[in-house]
């Protein structure tokens, strides 16, 4: 198993834990995002459980990679659909905020792929 496979799928999956811990808290901050963004706060909860499914699955993944791949192209979508979110509200300069999860979700499952 190749170490920068090892290292990108761990630090995927630690942001995947801080984003659904953030969502779990419910932080102000992300609450009025999410409220600009035109999406419910009801949603919270079940958003923070996809994106704690998806770190475990890539942890998971490093024992059994069909689990990982599952859990990479999950997080992916996810991620990508998030971006759409904030575009389609037109808060053009929040697409920072997922971009870093979509990219190190991303680069999980390129570099399991590649190696």
């Amino acid at each position: 198993m190749d170490i920068a496979y090892v290292v990108t799928t761990v630090l995927a999956a630690a942001a995947a834990f801080l984003a659904a811990g953030i969502d779990v808290v419910r932080a102000e901050w992300m609450r009025t995002n999410m409220r600009a963004y035109g999406v419910p706060e009801s949603w919270l909860t079940p958003l923070a459980v996809v994106k704690a499914l998806g770190g475990a699955g890539l942890l998971a993944g490093l024992a059994f990679p069909p689990i990982g791949v599952a859990a990479g192209i999950g997080l992916v979508l996810y991620f990508v659909g998030a971006v759409l979110t904030v575009v389609r509200a037109r808060f053009y300069t929040h697409i920072g905020y997922p971009l870093p999860y979509l990219l190190l979700a991303a680069a999980s499952l390129g570099l399991f792929v590649t190696s």
